[in-house]
């Protein structure tokens, strides 16, 4: 059958038509030979393209309530939550904050409003870890591409966070996002034309830093990158490593974001919680991406410290305190303390005796190399074992890491990544391997041994041999007391209700850790059986995710994870991996060499999402254990004291790794023990006092500086204004819980309330759609009945009570279209919402008439490339007029909104109410000019605050309009008149 071609008409954005046996809203982009179509009351993912030309396509009228669709006193606000919730493009000035499921605190604007400032978005955001720098970086992505100022995204990160940050844009933000990982990249090629690029300039990616930079595929990419790069923990990508394959692994990372830097219209936003390792240059490096005259700027004059202000925005817990004060999920405090114990007698003496052993064995070093080299692998040798036998016995079987180099800089380097945790290293997650102690022999060639070095070398072999077989015999909690410290540390912390992290600094203390753990705490008899895991470095990002998954989701029957439980892990874990959900204790079985570790680790339960209100961080050490005295007094506890002092937390300057090199050498070298075990005594130390001098300085420099930075004097709490003011016209947070119980209930889901403040609701008796949508959005196997947390986010196979949850949005949604639907379509009770009412109440004096409004806006938004782009959007208002539509006096919004509220008092005939909506709804032409009047002050309300928005912003201003298209759709009526009252008393 051939269609004849239509004459073409031009169609206005936001007019309604109808095609394809249903209406249609038009969008921006339509051409009289094309129109961009998005359902009536349906979400972005349903929009069409038509052609009127092929297609029958006529102007259509939003249909009117129906006298006959009667509903009592809460179908009115039932209908109109139900409609706010669905909103996803609201008419206020931040166009994502209605498709985002995200509410935003306060200081999570300024990040925002920064970007909004520059023409080509370049941001360095570095605020503390667990407050939420993947909700900003996503904020401002979110906002770029609903505004169009940016056409697609990627974000560079670790592998073993592809998956989260994918999560995480889905989830928060709707961005749906493809996974480019050594694993994916086959099958996206094979889905990819022959000839073109896995990448698409609009396309969305999570992409893994170290596959992409590759010669083979860096190219590709630099050439199909999109215009939007998030740069995940990017400092690993200038880290200052110069040896081995390290060197060449972070020179290529810098490469390829030096590269992607150099266009100069590429938005790019680098996020770390360590911007600055104390060492300047790498520092340098990182800013200059931003900006190439950071790279050489002086910061200590105001000039510099304006400039980086500009592209830099930095806060610590502190200083965002205040913003959590609503009984928001964030920790109020930290509750830390030290656990002290002593060796065993047996361990004890193993310690000396590998004391005794490095101090011969460095002395006796034939040259300068040799002697670094002997240096680090005692070194080694002596945190293996202070970290468990496991670890040593394993030290004491593996070669030397600082065996391959060639000189003793060389040795210095290598022994630093292997051994130390230096600040500026690369990402944790493959660095948990047990260093090497074994070395050559001491005479170096087989040529040139004589008998007495064979001898020699043999004895040390034996000598090694021994050791090992003597960390073998210290194996669990009788002879290793840090284990048996653990075992009723961790006993007393799941007694208290605490799901604890203990972190290891090595894999073989990982395993050895949980091995013990997993036996002692389900011994026979145990009254509530504890479930422990580990995950290390040697499990693959996939396999991490699916052991936390094993240990904290449910089972495969549906039952919930167990309540007591424990993981154990090595710092892979210590950055990015947000755990909050789970656990809210860390336990620091073994001291990191760097500060910065154990906020990271702490940072992973601390964090926004926290349940529990205050976390706990305990810190194991051995009180005669040197090597923990040195740790304790030369870094941790002065960069803790530090902290407390100034407020500030600031990186370990670069003198803190020749201040350890000195301490441990007077230990190693001179055997000056019993100075390093007493805090006080440290202050002898000539280079001691300088460390503390410099970090002290550093703070003070830091406090003084960030009094200045920029970002402090954006008025975020003017923007927070229009923000709830946003928020409140797509739903308010009470209005989005009493809608979803209320749903619930009348769709007998049986709500029933929790101690914790939500409720719960059963999914076995709603509707077939509805149960087959909350069932793909939480899981086949998710907790039933299903929890409704009061608060911004819950845990996997629950439910949050906001308008974004894809649970809410799913009742909303059915709640809508069953009231929007024809009333034959669906049975009565599936119905909860009605489009009209007749309430007889004591809450008017005359007769009152509420109408639910939708109205339409086209928005012509300045962009940065200084053209105007169009948008479309939505706002649905109540308003409500007394006495007789022909002469209205028409009710202040705030009244308008109280009837929503309003109960019935009395009974209303059905007949009586029909006839009386009826003659109402024939009289609505009568208002339809003051509706339009109402829709152009709202479009003027709306327009000031978008110029409101840019001006504190410094944003564009030129071209910007809100201008109302066509009529307000009606979809509500609701009319309320006077309950009579009768006289009380004797003889009424």
């Amino acid at each position: 059958m051939t269609t004849a071609a239509q004459p073409t008409r031009q169609y206005a954005v936001g007019s309604l038509v109808h095609a394809r046996g249903r209406e249609w809203v038009v969008l921006p982009d339509s051409t009289p030979d094309l129109l961009v179509l998005r359902p009536l009351g349906g979400a972005d993912d349903d929009i069409a393209g038509v052609l009127p030309g092929l297609e029958t396509v006529v102007p259509a009228t939003f249909a009117p309530p129906t006298p006959s669709d009667l509903g009592d006193q809460q179908a009115a606000g039932l209908l109109r939550t139900a409609l706010r919730i669905g909103f996803r493009s609201g008419a206020g000035p931040f166009r994502s904050l209605a498709s985002i499921a995200v509410d935003p605190r306060p200081y999570q604007l300024v990040p925002l409003l920064m970007a909004l400032r520059q023409d080509t978005v370049r941001l360095l955001i570095a605020d503390d870890v667990g407050i939420g720098k993947t909700v900003e970086a996503g904020l401002i992505a979110a906002e770029m591409l609903a505004q169009g100022d940016a056409r697609g995204l990627v974000v560079l990160c670790s592998p073993a966070l592809a998956e989260q940050w994918r999560a995480e844009l889905y989830g928060k933000f709707g961005v749906d996002a493809r996974l480019v990982l050594p694993s994916t990249i086959g099958r996206l090629e094979r889905e990819t034309p022959y000839g073109q690029s896995v990448f698409r300039p609009d396309g969305a990616y999570v992409v893994s830093t170290d596959f992409i930079k590759s010669p083979r595929h860096r190219e590709d990419f630099l050439r199909h990158c999109p215009d939007l790069v998030i740069v995940d923990e990017a400092h690993s990508c200038v880290s200052d490593t110069t040896v081995g394959a390290s060197a060449r692994s972070s020179q290529q990372r810098y490469a390829l974001l030096r590269a992607l830097a150099d266009r100069t219209d590429r938005h790019l936003l680098l996020v770390t919680a360590t911007p600055h390792s104390g060492k300047e240059e790498p520092f340098r490096r990182l800013i200059g991406l931003l900006d190439d005259r950071l790279a050489a700027v002086p910061l200590d004059t105001d000039a510099g410290r304006r400039l980086l202000a500009e592209f830099f925005v930095q806060r610590r817990r502190a200083d965002i305190r205040e913003d959590f004060q609503d009984g928001a999920h964030f920790p109020s405090s930290r509750d830390t303390a030290e656990t002290a114990y002593t060796l065993h007698r047996d361990y004890k003496k193993l310690l000396d005796e590998v004391l005794s052993y490095a101090r011969e064995t460095v002395r006796a070093a034939d040259g300068a190399l040799q002697q670094r080299q002997r240096w680090w692998s005692t070194l080694a040798l002596l945190r293996t074992l202070s970290s468990s036998p496991a670890a040593a016995v394993q030290s004491l079987n593996t070669r030397a890491g600082v065996e391959e180099a060639d000189t003793p800089a060389e040795a210095d380097r290598t022994g630093e990544r292997t051994v130390s945790d230096p600040a500026d290293s690369e990402t944790p997650e493959s660095a948990d391997a047990v260093p090497g102690t074994r070395l050559p022999t001491a005479t170096g060639t087989e040529a040139t041994s004589t008998e007495i070095d064979a001898e020699a070398d043999d004895e040390e072999k034996a000598r090694l041999v021994a050791m090992a077989e003597s960390a073998k015999k210290l194996y669990g909690p009788t002879r290793d007391a840090k284990l048996k410290k653990l075992i009723t540390t961790v006993s007393d912390l799941l007694d208290e209700g605490y799901r604890p992290i203990v972190f290891c600094r090595y894999i073989a203390t990982a395993d050895y850790v949980a091995e013990h753990l997993k036996k002692i705490l389900n011994k026979k008899g145990t009254e509530h059986p504890v479930a422990v895991a580990s995950v290390t470095g040697e499990l693959s990002p996939d396999q991490r995710v699916t052991r936390i998954a094993e240990l904290t989701g449910t089972d495969e029957e549906g039952n919930p994870a167990p309540e007591r439980r424990v993981l154990v892990a090595t710092d892979c874990l210590s950055e990015g991996v947000n755990l909050q959900e789970s656990f809210d204790a860390v336990l620091h079985y073994d001291l990191a060499w760097n500060p910065t570790r154990h906020e990271q680790r702490e940072g992973r339960v601390d964090r926004f999402g926290q349940r529990t209100d205050v976390v706990k961080a305990l810190t194991l050490y051995g009180a005669d254990n040197p090597v923990d005295g040195i740790v304790l007094n030369v870094l941790l506890r002065k960069h803790e004291r530090i902290r407390r002092v100034t407020g500030i937390s600031v990186p370990v300057p670069q003198e803190s790794e020749s201040a350890m090199q000195a301490v441990f050498e007077g230990l190693i070298l001179r055997g000056e023990r019993s100075p390093y075990e007493q805090e006080g005594l440290f202050a002898q130390e000539e280079v001691a006092e300088q460390l503390e001098i410099a970090w002290q300085s550093s703070a003070e420099r830091e406090k003084r500086y960030r009094s200045r930075y920029a970002q402090l004097t954006i008025k975020k709490d003017e923007v927070a204004a229009e923000v709830d003011e946003i928020r409140a016209a797509l739903g308010t947070g009470e209005e989005v819980r009493d809608f979803t119980r209320r749903a619930l209930g009348a769709l007998r889901g049986m709500p029933a309330a929790t101690k914790q403040g939500g409720f719960t609701a059963h999914t076995d008796a709603l509707p077939q759609g509805l149960r087959d949508t909350v069932s793909h959005a939480l899981g086949p196997r998710h907790p039933r009945p299903v929890v409704f947390h009061d608060a911004p986010s819950a845990p996997r196979g629950e439910a949050a009570l906001t308008r974004t949850d894809p649970v809410v949005a799913a009742v909303a949604r059915f709640v809508l279209d069953a009231a929007l639907d024809d009333a034959g379509k669906v049975p009565e009770w599936q119905r909860p919402a009605r489009r009209c009412g007749v309430v007889r109440t004591k809450a008017v004096e005359r007769n009152t008439t509420l109408l639910l409004v939708r109205h339409r806006f086209q928005l012509n938004l300045p962009a940065r490339d200084g053209s105007v782009r169009e948008q479309l959007a939505e706002d649905a208002r109540v308003v409500a007029y007394r006495g007789r539509p022909d002469a209205p006096e028409w009710l202040p919004e705030d009244e308008a909104v109280a009837l929503l509220d309003a109960r019935a008092t009395q009974n209303t005939d059905p007949r009586f109410a029909t006839e009386h909506i009826a003659e109402i709804l024939a009289a609505l032409p009568a208002i339809m000019p003051e509706l339009r009047d109402q829709s152009a002050e709202l479009g003027r309300t709306l327009e000031a605050s978008h110029r409101r928005v840019r001006t504190a912003s410094r944003a564009r201003l030129a071209g910007l309009k809100v201008v109302p298209q066509g009529d307000p759709d009606i979809l509500g009526v609701y009319h309320y008149r006077p309950a009579p009252t009768f006289p009380q008393g004797v003889g009424a």
